[in-house]
């Protein structure tokens, strides 16, 4: 099965460089782009995208599913923003399907969501009024929101799926270079969400309403002293039950900070961001649950130095915690609202077993650029429970009495990224495995399948 499975990545790699757009030009030939293709139109930018991707997966770590595990995705997007100077009006359609799929895989609202109008907003540019030498904008509609290091809201890129919010937000940049955004949303939340419809692929419109709220304000300040960085935040999110859709009620405020330097050659960088929650939630989704009070938090910490040589690599060490829960009054399990995990944790799609809750993690990571097109890493963690009783990070898998031990494995991931034709055509491949810990191998609910092994190869088209 593993021999077969990377046979069929590398077949599909293979062909995904012999794709006619590959004979363009490369070293002089700008890219074919939609917005020359119109005639590049005063006060009309339009952009798309196409992406395919074959991802295999072997030795399931979720319960209850397929030992293995393949999935073939399209994503394809189109995007427009007319912009009559003080005025914008914007919007974006994707299509996400999947296909190989069947009732014993893993698939779910992170790989499907077809013909979804995902931004459709009108956007106001209020210039200079709010002061000399600052910015202002005021949007609503539907939108997309990546506030700071994405880890908690954040638009996701590897997920064949996106977060995207309706509402209404204001962004203002200081004259000293600061940004603010505050915001007021319904988030989107994906359909059709039942298994038949996501293997059918299914086109329904997703749902936003009063039934969950996200809010919040996202502020940063460049060189806030010396060359660190500085992002405060505050994030609240109010749920609650609609007829067909029971939920945990979950009543979460989110505060944190990050403070961070940027990557550059010869110099040491570095990144620490750390959140708090609180607020409360009920014990299950069922009627008249229980109200527990919320007290978690995370915390992401990195040191990084990037050598001034030909490849530009850099060597980093990085730890994550998030917490879980443990049996009591109070509600430990960290909740990572919005944000995308890829950059943190590795793969999606059909693999992600680790995420930002109940973990305590730390990792070597080294990335390369050899040249303008190729780049590269390779990241190796080790990952713990922080609380042996609750649900172990992404997997689903637990031990309510914590006696299966709390190493929940090691994890080696590696990515190699190259521009076919430079600005157009980029061919992304790699995989990851999960090497099991005492607890994947013992707890109750484990599939005890063995190790973890994904891999997968993709090309997407920008134009």
């Amino acid at each position: 099965m593993i021999a077969r499975s990377l046979a069929r990545v590398a077949l599909v790699g293979t062909a995904l460089f012999a794709l006619p757009a590959a004979a363009q030009d490369k070293a002089s030939t700008e890219p074919w782009t939609l917005q020359q293709a119109l005639g590049d139109p005063e006060g009309l930018t339009v952009s798309g995208s196409a992406r395919i991707r074959y991802e295999t997966l072997s030795n399931q770590f979720r319960p209850g599913l397929d030992k293995n595990d393949d999935l073939i995705s399209l994503r394809t997007s189109l995007f427009a923003e007319y912009d009559t100077g003080p005025i914008r009006i914007g919007g974006e359609l994707i299509d996400a399907r999947a296909y190989d799929d069947d009732p014993g895989s893993s698939v779910g609202t992170g790989e499907v969501n077809a013909l979804e109008l995902v931004q459709a907003y009108l956007g106001a540019d209020l210039g200079d009024a709010l002061g000399r030498g600052t910015t202002a904008s005021l949007d609503a509609g539907r939108f997309v929101l990546n506030l700071g290091s994405r880890r908690l809201v954040g638009r996701n890129n590897f997920r064949n799926t996106t977060n995207a919010f309706t509402g209404a937000k204001f962004e203002f940049g200081g004259a000293g270079k600061e940004q603010l955004t505050l915001f007021y949303t319904y988030p989107q939340q994906r359909l059709p969400s039942d298994k038949p419809s996501i293997l059918d692929n299914e086109v329904k419109w997703d749902h936003e309403g009063d039934d969950l709220i996200f809010w919040g304000g996202f502020f940063n300040k460049p060189k806030f002293f010396g060359s660190t960085n500085l992002d405060l935040f505050f994030y609240a999110l109010d749920e609650d039950d609609r007829p067909s859709r029971a939920t945990r009620d979950r009543k979460l405020f989110t505060p944190g900070v990050r403070l961070f330097r940027d990557p550059a050659p010869g110099a040491i960088d570095y990144e620490f961001e750390y959140a708090y929650q609180f607020g409360d939630i009920s014990a299950s989704s069922a009627a008249g649950a229980a109200k527990l009070d919320v007290s978690a938090q995370f915390l992401h910490a990195e040191l990084g130095y990037q050598f001034d040589g030909a490849w530009k690599p850099r060597l980093a060490v990085e730890y994550d915690l998030a917490t879980g829960d443990d049996a009591g009054r109070k509600f430990g399990r960290f909740d990572s609202l919005y944000g995308p995990r890829r950059f943190d944790y590795g793969p999606t799609g059909i693999y992600g077993p680790l995420g930002r809750n109940n973990i305590s993690s730390p990792g070597l990571r080294l990335e390369v650029k050899p040249d303008k097109r190729w780049d590269g890493f390779i990241f190796y963690r080790a990952a713990w429970l922080d609380s042996a009783t609750d649900s172990f990070a992404s997997t689903g898998v637990r031990d309510a009495t914590g006696a299966s031990s709390r190493l929940g494995g090691h994890q080696i991931e590696a990515r190699a990224r190259y521009w076919v034709v430079p600005k157009f055509l980029r061919l992304d491949f790699g995989g990851a495995v999960l090497f099991q810990g005492r607890f994947l191998r013992n707890a109750p609910n484990s599939n005890d399948f063995g190790d973890t092994i994904y891999s997968y190869a993709d090309l997407t088209a920008t134009f």
